[in-house]
C-alpha cells in the first residue's frame, strides 16, 4: 500500500523514492521546538495543575529553576500540558517509547475533574485504577477548603475527563511497533491491530490493547490446519462482524489472484481461511470494506499493478457469496478513501486519492436501488485528503488525519449522516500524530459514554501513539427512532 500514495504525501520528498517492500520511505525531517520549558513542569502542570506553591529560598537555585519553569505555564489546561510534554520527550529522545517496558514509573494522564466553582475538586494522583480516599486541601478563590472523605474509582477510559479534545493516553505493556496502513476493530473492551507497514516492510502481528486498563498484549494467534503458509504475511484490514472480525484484501509482498477472507476468533486465538463462492474481487489494497447487516461492502482501492480502481462487490455473511454489483453513477476511482453505513441502506464514500490528486467529494450509495448520486452538503467544505480514518457513532461519522497535496490534515471533522452538514470537531496544531495519514479510528462506549480511539500513522514519521477523543452528549448516538425519522425528511430534503 505505500507505493500507491507517495504523491498525496506532502512530509516526503519530492523527488524521495517510493517505498516497497525491501526500500524504506525517505520522510523529510520538519523543525525542532524552540525553547520549551524543562519536561519536569509540563508534568506537574499536567497533574497537579497551575502552580500554587510558593517561590523557594534564593539560595536554592535549582528549586527556584523548576519552580520559575512550573509557575511560567500559567493556567496552561492539563491536556496541553500533557501534550507538550509529550513533544519535549519526543523531540530530546525520539527512542523513549521502545524503553517503556523498563520505566516502572505510573504513566502520566489528564484526569482533571470539571466541576461547578462552589464544589471542592478532587484531583486524583495516578491512573488506571485510582483510589483516593484522604481529605484534600484545594485552594479556590484565595482561600482553602478541606474537601470530605470520597472513595473515587478511575479506570481505563474513564480517566480522560476533556471533553471534544484529543487526549495521548498513557499506556502500559509493550507498545507495537510504529506503523500505518494497518486495520482496527473494538470487541468486547479490547481494540486489536493487526498488520501495518513499517519502513516498507509488511507487518503480520495482531495486538490488543485493553480498554479498562489501558496494557497492550500481543496475541499469539494460531492459524488452523487447513490454512495456506501464505497467511502469515497478509496485509488486510479487519473489519468487525458479530462475534468473530474479519479480514478482507490487502496488499501483500506475494498478492493473490483474487481477494482473501480471513476470520479470528478472539475466544479461541485462532485464524481461519474462510472459503468464499462467487467471484472473488481482484486482489488490492486502499480499499474500505464496511458492515452493512449481515453483508461486507467492498468499493475501489488499487490493484498489484497500481491500477485504481471503482467497483463495488457484496460478500454475504450468511452465504459466503460475493457479488459483483452493477451500479448507476459510480464515483471516480480512487484508494485510500472512507467509507461509513448509515440506516442499514445507505453507503457513504468520501475523499481519498488517485495518482495525481486528493478529492474532498461526498458520494452515497442507496443499496436498495443500486444508484449512487452526490447530494448536497450543508456547512463547512471539507478540504481534500486521502489516507484519512474514519467511524460512526449513531448518524454521525467522524473523519480523522489524512494528506493532501500541502500538508498533513490536521482538523476532525464530524458529518450528521441523516441532514449532511460538516462541522469541524477539533484542530491539532503542529506535525502530531493526529494529522496523519495511514492511521486507525474506533468507536468504543464504555462506561456508557462514547469514545474515538486512534493509533499509529505517518506523517514523516511512523508513529505507535493511542490518543482518544470524549465525546460530549450532543454528538452521542441517537436512538433507533429518531435516526429513522431524521433519515425520512433527508431523504425527501435532499432527495438520495
Amino acid at each position: 500500500g505505500a507505493t500507491s500514495r507517495a504523491r498525496c504525501r506532502p512530509w516526503r520528498a519530492l523527488d524521495s523514492p517510493t517505498p516497497t517492500a525491501s526500500t524504506p520511505p525517505q520522510p523529510t525531517r520538519g523543525s525542532a521546538l524552540v525553547g520549551p520549558p524543562p519536561p519536569l513542569r509540563p508534568a506537574q502542570q499536567a497533574t497537579v495543575g497551575p502552580c500554587n506553591v510558593p517561590k523557594p529560598r534564593a539560595w536554592n537555585p535549582v528549586e527556584q529553576s523548576k519552580w520559575a519553569s512550573w509557575h511560567g505555564l500559567g493556567s496552561m489546561p492539563s491536556a496541553e500540558a500533557m501534550r507538550l510534554f509529550v513533544k519535549i520527550l519526543e523531540e530530546e529522545d525520539p527512542g523513549w517509547y521502545s524503553r517503556v517496558p523498563e520505566f516502572n514509573s505510573e504513566p502520566i494522564v489528564d484526569i482533571q475533574m470539571h466541576k461547578p466553582k462552589e464544589e471542592p475538586q478532587i484531583v486524583p494522583a495516578s491512573t488506571n485504577g485510582t483510589s483516593i480516599s484522604e481529605p484534600k486541601i484545594i485552594s479556590e478563590n484565595g482561600s482553602s477548603v478541606e474537601t470530605q472523605d470520597i472513595d473515587v474509582i478511575l479506570e481505563g477510559l474513564s480517566t480522560v475527563s476533556s471533553l471534544d479534545e484529543w487526549t495521548p493516553l498513557a499506556i502500559s505493556g509493550h507498545r507495537p511497533k510504529p506503523r500505518y496502513e494497518h486495520g482496527a476493530t473494538v470487541l468486547q473492551d479490547k481494540m486489536y491491530i493487526f498488520g501495518g507497514n513499517h519502513n516498507g516492510c509488511y507487518l503480520s502481528d495482531l495486538q490488543a490493547l485493553d480498554l479498562k486498563n489501558l496494557t497492550w498484549s500481543k496475541i499469539d494467534a494460531k492459524l488452523e490446519a487447513e490454512s495456506s503458509d501464505s497467511a502469515k504475511t497478509s496485509q488486510i484490514a479487519p473489519c468487525a462482524g458479530h462475534s468473530l472480525f474479519f479480514s478482507i484484501a490487502g496488499h501483500t509482498k506475494d498478492p493473490s489472484e483474487g481477494v482473501t477472507v480471513k476470520e479470528f476468533d478472539p475466544h479461541t486465538c485462532t485464524w481461519s481461511i474462510v472459503r468464499t463462492y462467487g467471484k472473488s474481487p481482484v486482489s488490492r489494497g486502499g480499499q474500505t470494506v464496511t458492515l452493512v447487516g449481515t453483508t461486507l461492502v467492498l468499493f475501489g482501492g488499487e490493484d498489484a499493478k497500481r491500477c485504481l480502481l471503482n467497483d463495488l462487490h457484496i460478500l454475504d455473511l450468511e452465504t459466503m457469496t460475493w457479488d459483483d454489483v452493477d451500479a448507476i453513477g459510480t464515483p471516480p476511482p480512487r484508494s485510500d478513501h472512507a467509507a461509513a453505513c448509515h440506516a442499514d441502506r445507505y453507503l457513504l464514500i468520501f475523499g481519498g486519492g488517485s495518482h495525481a490528486t486528493c478529492f474532498n467529494d461526498l458520494h452515497v450509495l442507496d443499496l436498495q436501488t443500486m444508484e449512487w448520486s452526490r447530494p448536497k452538503q450543508q456547512g463547512l467544505t471539507p478540504s481534500p485528503r486521502a489516507g484519512h480514518a474514519g467511524a460512526t457513532v449513531g448518524e454521525n461519522w467522524y473523519i480523522v488525519g489524512g494528506g493532501n497535496n500541502k500538508s498533513g490534515v490536521s482538523d476532525t471533522l464530524v458529518l450528521n449522516m441523516s441532514t449532511l452538514t460538516w462541522s469541524v470537531v477539533s484542530t491539532a496544531e503542529g506535525r502530531v500524530p493526529l494529522a496523519s495519514e495511514g492511521m486507525t479510528l474506533v468507536h468504543s462506549n464504555y462506561n456508557g459514554y462514547d469514545y474515538l480511539i486512534s493509533f499509529g500513522g505517518y506523517n514523516g514519521r511512523y508513529s505507535n501513539e493511542v490518543y482518544t477523543l470524549s465525546l460530549k452528549s450532543d454528538f452521542k448516538s441517537t436512538t433507533k427512532e429518531e435516526t429513522v425519522s431524521d433519515l425520512g425528511s433527508s431523504n425527501q430534503r435532499l432527495k438520495w
